[in-house]
């Protein structure tokens, strides 16, 4: 019996207990190497529905964040998405995206020279006015580039188009909040210094602003600012409050009013209750004023208060993710909505848009310039645009869409109203941006405008056309 037995073979008893054990005891785990996916498999083999440990591990993708069709996991600095023609000029610390076209006397439509140069250098100095465009809110200079070179034929000289912090390719300055720097690079301060500084950059005693929407303040700001650098202004869809013209007293009730408080101060000097009531009307209009004081003073606390509430609120991480909804939900959609006709809106016209939301911190930027407007708009030391327009006393031409849906026609032609000697001039079948949507009608109101100001010779101005 032992010679029949291998000397590696278990004993008898110990297959017997093995084979009445593995009827209830599960097998024993084996210690050769497992691959993961082999283990992955076999995990769900025996407990189907199961996830694989493997699944487990795998981090989660990222959702990628997109604004407007932009994706914003890959922002760039501005000067990458600068074109051919972009230029960036620094005033006080901040890198502002500009474009310039000019036009000498004698150069043709092609940019080369015609064969008719016999305007003299007096004659070109009479009509070599330059100009300055000012985008309106959420533009830039490429809400220019259909009327940029046409406008510098007409004018005979440069025109210079920048991009104001917080829009554009104009660098997104970071703002500390404090006197370090005093001067807020997204307040209209600053795009009001800008404006004239570019009319230094430009090489020019005075200029022509022509300003769009929101630019329109910028360009009157800039004109009660420094009158004697400005030739005219052209106010295009002009995003101001017109008032209406007060009503002046007559001499006649002036005289009525004096004539009663006469006869009441003599009645009351023969009555002694009359006097006595006077006495106690002047009482309580006294202690009426504290009050109106008190209440004056509570207003202003709760207004500072809901102010730095409402600043904090926009400079969180809530108010950046707002500002990206709302450029994500309404961005394109207001852009449509500015045309006459949204169906003519092209890609070129929605990507012209679009393209600063490529840039680093435009959130942020324009958080800051929103910010900024709430604090001008609320300042009780500044006297408002609105009361100022009697003073302009330059020539002025306003021109708008009659189907203009952000800012109605009827307000530019109350603005023209107010301001002394202004022109009004209606573009037909046009919406809130004539420069963009109707450029020939555009140009030749200008150009008219411009002839009727300046007196430029038929033969230059026919030769810009």
């Amino acid at each position: 019996m032992q010679m029949l037995l291998s000397p590696r073979s278990p004993p008898a008893a110990t297959l017997l207990g093995a084979t009445a054990s593995a009827a209830w005891a599960p097998p024993l785990p084996t210690r050769r190497s497992v691959s993961p996916s082999a283990a992955s498999a076999s995990a769900s083999a025996e407990f189907p529905g199961s996830v694989p440990d493997g699944a487990r591990m795998l981090p989660r993708r990222r959702r990628r964040r997109s604004v407007a069709g932009i994706d914003q996991d890959e922002l760039v600095d501005p000067d990458a998405l600068a074109d051919p023609d972009s230029s960036f000029y620094e005033i006080n610390g901040v890198r502002l995206h500009h474009k310039v076209c000019s036009h000498e006397i004698g150069e043709s439509s092609s940019g080369g020279q015609s064969s008719d140069a016999t305007v003299t250098d007096a004659g070109r100095s009479q009509i070599g006015i330059p100009i300055v465009l000012l985008h309106g809110f959420g533009a830039s200079v490429f809400s220019w580039s259909r009327v940029m070179r046409p406008l510098a034929r007409i004018a005979c000289s440069k025109v210079l188009a920048f991009d104001r912090p917080a829009f554009g390719l104009t660098f997104r300055a970071s703002w500390p909040h404090d006197d370090t720097k005093p001067l807020n690079p997204y307040s209209m301060a600053f795009s009001v210094m800008a404006t004239l500084a570019f009319i230094d950059y430009i090489g020019a005693e005075k200029a022509v602003l022509v300003g769009h929407s929101a630019g329109c303040l910028v360009a009157v700001e800039a004109y009660f600012e420094a009158p004697e650098r400005v030739a005219a202004l052209v106010l295009v869809a002009p995003a101001i409050f017109a008032p209406r013209k007060g009503v002046k007293e007559s001499g006649s009730g002036e005289q009525e009013g004096r004539t009663q408080e006469g006869s009441t101060d003599e009645n009351s000097s023969q009555n002694i209750f009359t006097r006595i009531w006077g006495g106690f009307l002047e009482l309580c209009k006294h202690v009426a004023g504290l009050v109106l004081k008190m209440i004056t003073a509570v207003r202003d606390v709760v207004r500072s208060l809901y102010l730095k509430a409402l600043v904090a609120l926009l400079r969180s991480s809530l108010g950046t993710m707002l500002i990206r909804w709302i450029m994500d939900k309404f961005g394109i959609l207001g852009v449509r909505n500015a045309w006459y006709d949204p169906s003519k809106v092209t890609d070129d016209v929605i990507q012209g848009y679009t393209k600063p939301l490529r840039s680093k911190g435009w959130e942020r930027a324009l958080v800051e310039h929103t910010i900024s407007m709430i604090v001008d708009s609320s300042s009780m030391s500044r006297t408002p645009v609105s009361k100022r327009l009697s003073e302009i006393s330059c020539p002025v031409l306003v021109v708008t869409g009659d189907t203009d849906r952000i800012v109605p026609a009827w307000n530019a032609e109350r603005l023209a109203r107010v301001i002394p000697g202004a022109k009004f001039e209606l573009i037909k079948s046009c919406g809130h941006l004539p420069q963009e949507e109707r450029p020939e009608e555009f140009l030749s109101v200008v150009e008219r405008f411009l002839r009727t100001v300046f007196g430029a010779p038929e033969q230059v101005l026919q030769a810009a056309v």
